[in-house]
């Protein structure tokens, strides 16, 4: 009993450490949002400031234009997560319960592209957009999405609907459910926690994508927030102050989401498949 209670201490002990030296980066950013440009480059470094600076958070929206670029951002964001999560339970659905000819092959061939560096596929990829003429339009951050969302999710789906027993698939066939009817209304409700996963890694994808825009966008009154903070900084000089309250007001939804469905996400990240 007493050794059970000191493994608990010290894994209780170790997950604290671990919680303080995450938070770390997250507290200096609310710190500097806070403080001049001169007082975050001093040192040594102040814990807090001399005066707390709230009129940051004000100035940021007066120097860039937040709203739009946030109206943006949910332009992308929102058809992303449709297409995603629709087309990766779909495939996850297609590779883990339905057979047909070269099903193994084509499934190696998706965790394949799970290796490829992004810079690899960089140049064809705009090449083709380019060719398409969706150059400075939202549409090559927004398409590639209603293919499957990429191999992690697929590969994700397709572990949890393995998961669920056959039986349930069985059953309805023989009741005369169709296949789209059996992925609809018997499968999808069984797989809301990797949904939510899913749902939650795409969110971050996009909500904290810089490059994309970088490299598709060119029209300012296009740019996402991700990018819409390189406003802030000038050629010759930056406001880290003021890019340090934009970026912890880029961060807040993100922190709110994962507050909110972190038991979900949990679940749905540790791959236990279907509750008994």
């Amino acid at each position: 009993m007493k050794l059970k209670t000191v493994n608990r201490s010290i894994s209780l002990f170790v997950l604290i450490v671990g919680a303080i030296i995450s938070l770390i980066p997250f507290v200096w950013l609310i710190r500097s949002s806070l403080m001049t440009t001169t007082e975050i480059f001093e040192f040594p470094p102040k814990l807090l400031p001399e005066e707390f600076r709230w009129s940051n958070y004000v100035e940021i929206f007066s120097i860039i234009d937040f709203l739009l670029y946030f109206k943006n951002t949910l332009i992308i964001l929102i058809p992303v997560l449709i297409g995603t999560i629709l087309t990766c339970c779909m495939c996850g659905y297609g590779f883990a319960r339905l057979k047909f000819p070269g099903r193994d092959m084509w499934f190696g061939l998706i965790i394949a592209t799970m290796m490829l560096p992004g810079a690899v596929t960089l140049i064809p990829t705009f090449l083709m957009w380019s060719e398409l003429e969706a150059i400075n339009t939202f549409w090559p951050l927004i398409i590639p999405a209603f293919f499957g969302g990429g191999g992690f999710f697929i590969f994700l789906m397709r572990q949890f609907f393995m998961n669920i027993p056959r039986e349930l698939d069985e059953s309805a066939l023989i009741d005369g459910a169709s296949h789209f009817q059996i992925f609809t209304k018997i499968l999808l409700p069984l797989v809301k926690a990797p949904m939510l996963v899913v749902g939650f890694f795409t969110f971050m994808g996009v909500w904290n994508d810089f490059f994309g825009p970088l490299i598709f966008l060119n029209d300012e009154a296009k740019y996402t927030l991700a990018l819409g903070l390189l406003q802030l900084k000038g050629s010759y000089a930056a406001d880290w102050h003021l890019m340090m309250a934009a970026a912890a007001v880029m961060t807040l939804p993100a922190v709110v989401i994962f507050f909110i469905g972190q038991r979900y996400f949990i679940e749905g990240i540790s791959l236990t498949g279907i509750k008994g």
